[in-house]
């Protein structure tokens, strides 16, 4: 019993490939959720913005700031990750490093364009 519960509990060991292309696999489904994410935060801001029109005053519509505000998380995501990445700089694990990353940060911006949705 003993015996089975530990070569159980032993996880087999895998390959840095193994893993750099799993990280990749997670980036790349954290990636299409916050797309799915921005697209609904975006028809909410659209529709927020019907009810407010922006002027000199105000500044620009909910829609033109999430864009801006996306496009410069962007810029920053993928800067950060190189930094993150360049730990390894030239190593095997320099890739997953990066992937790992991006997966994280991806998943904290979706969590924040899904409060930004959130009808107040």
């Amino acid at each position: 019993m003993i015996l089975a519960l530990l070569l159980a509990a032993a996880a087999p060991a895998r390959s840095q490939m193994e893993l750099s292309v799993q990280a990749g696999t997670d980036y790349r489904a954290a990636d299409a959720a916050m797309n799915v994410q921005y697209r609904a935060t975006m028809a909410h801001m659209k529709q927020m913005g019907g009810l407010n029109a922006p002027d000199a005053q105000v500044g620009p519509s909910y829609r033109s700031a999430l864009l801006a505000s996306q496009r410069a998380w962007l810029g920053y995501r993928d800067a950060e990750c190189a930094v993150e990445g360049y730990e390894f700089r030239g190593g095997t694990a320099e890739g997953m490093a990066g992937s790992q990353c991006l997966a994280r940060l991806t998943r904290a911006r979706t969590a924040q364009l899904r409060q930004m949705a959130v009808t107040k």
